[in-house]
């Protein structure tokens, strides 16, 4: 399995990793260390939470470069007037009505609390590659399917305001 992932989500990607291996790590090292002389080890709270704290950096360094060794790298360009990543969407939905807006984003980069919406959503499926006026299905399920008439698109570009989730 492979994610798909621009040139610049890999980037942000290899630059948590280097902060957290030469930032980091070292001083995650000596925290545990500090708190290791702390005495005995059994009822020792500060070094079982610097081990805990130690123990997550390294696993999410491991989470960075499967995620890079495993991507699939994809172009973020689109047509002119076609919706693409990064692009912000304005899009009716008839069967609640109202409108909402959504920016088109890598999983990596998701947060639907801000409208940032995956391509590989059931919603972000639906919207790319398609234009102004047009009216799609967004199949959730067998069961449920909905429709959206796209009423604008505002092309967006991958500028490094939007930074990666932790997991």
């Amino acid at each position: 399995m492979y994610d798909e992932l621009t040139a610049g989500d890999i980037q942000k990607m290899r630059e948590e990793i280097d902060h957290r291996v030469r930032v980091l790590r070292p001083k995650l090292i000596e925290d545990v260390q500090t708190a290791r002389a702390f005495g005995d080890l059994s009822e020792n709270f500060e070094y079982k939470c610097a081990k805990q704290e130690k123990n997550r950096n390294e696993s999410r360094i491991r989470y960075l470069e499967r995620m890079i060794r495993t991507a699939k790298v994809i172009s973020e360009d689109s047509g002119e007037d076609e919706v693409g990543l990064f692009d912000q969407v304005v899009a009716f939905n008839e069967r609640l009505g109202r409108e909402m807006t959504v920016r088109i984003v890598t999983t990596l980069r998701t947060d639907t609390a801000k409208g940032l919406i995956s391509k590989e959503s059931p919603v972000g499926k639906a919207l790319l590659g398609r234009r102004a006026g047009d009216r799609v299905r967004v199949k959730v399920s067998e069961e449920m399917q909905y429709d959206l008439v796209i009423r604008s698109i505002e092309k967006g570009r991958d500028d490094g305001s939007v930074g990666i989730r932790a997991y």
